[in-house]
């Protein structure tokens, strides 16, 4: 292997590590509409990707809705959580 393709591999690898993931979780106390508006407000996902999100919360218990790096993540899981949107970065 050339050490173009070794560097190469070595910044996928370190990329890789520093992606973190934003979870919503179920709670029994916000309506999907709220948990839609708020999907498209501060994750900037499309209405139909907010939807399908909420229902997976709502099926499954929680949702990976956003990955990134933890800079970039915080910010949005704050936002969620002063919803009053179950959230944490896995």
């Amino acid at each position: 292997m050339s050490q173009v393709e070794t560097a190469i591999e070595e910044e996928v690898i370190v990329k890789e590590i520093d992606q973190k993931g934003l979870v919503v979780i179920n709670d029994d106390f916000n309506s999907f509409d709220h948990v839609i508006e708020s999907l498209i407000k501060v994750v900037k996902h499309t209405p139909i990707q907010a939807e399908q999100c909420t229902w997976l919360v709502h099926y499954k218990g929680k949702c990976h809705v956003k990955s990134g790096s933890y800079s970039e993540l915080e910010p949005m899981c704050t936002a969620l959580l002063d919803r009053g949107i179950t959230a944490e970065i896995v």
